[in-house]
């Protein structure tokens, strides 16, 4: 079983690492997104950088290739604790990944992804709350730390005698909110970009 876990890490990894942004960007003929706006390589700045259609295909892209993760993980395994695995590894791979010198995204499409897979009720309970809040304060950075952090609540409350899904929400928590350390300085300051706010 051990095997079939090491499996299940390295697959979600590699899956991870596959940039959705970036490979968008070169076949689009789209600016270096290491070197523009927010400078990581995920949806957001794509959003922001390449314009609507290109920001919704790199989050489609990067929460389908989570969501393929879990479900090959909870394939191999035959557990939750599989896919939870994969979630995990999807993450740090399309954060840091191999492909592309370990520069990738924050990971929050990636986590859409696998939030669905392993537990839908409450993913479904957070995106709405999340696409509130942003649609409100027009500021996707504290939608995305309040959806990760707010999943982790209502998943540990519904399952509070498991250690290890506790322990692996706090996780994706902690993992989203240390990606955002740049944003949350921004928002304190009153200098964050909004939704609709052109890059400078």
């Amino acid at each position: 079983m051990v095997i079939k876990f090491i499996i299940v890490a390295i697959i979600a990894y590699l899956l991870g690492s596959i940039s959705t942004g970036l490979i968008l960007a070169r076949i689009c003929g789209g600016p270096n997104l290491r070197e523009v706006g927010s400078k990581n390589t995920g949806a957001s700045n794509v959003l922001r950088t390449m314009g609507l259609k290109s920001g919704l295909i790199t989050f489609l892209g990067d929460a389908g290739k989570a969501a393929l993760s879990c479900g090959i993980g909870w394939w191999i395994t035959g557990t939750i604790y599989g896919a939870m695995l994969a979630g995990l590894f999807v993450i740090l791979g399309h954060n840091w990944p191999v492909f592309f010198q370990f520069k990738g995204g924050k990971g929050v499409a990636s986590s859409c992804g696998v939030m669905v897979v392993c537990f839908p009720i409450p993913a479904l309970i957070c995106f709405v709350i999340t696409i509130a809040l942003i649609y409100f304060t027009r500021y996707i950075s504290l939608g995305s730390m309040t959806m990760l952090t707010l999943y982790g609540i209502i998943v540990s409350v519904q399952h509070n005698s498991d250690p290890y899904i506790i322990a692996w929400c706090a996780v994706l928590a902690v993992l989203c909110i240390l990606r955002h350390r740049a944003n949350i300085k921004r928002l304190m300051n009153g200098t964050e970009n909004k939704l609709g706010q052109k890059v400078k």
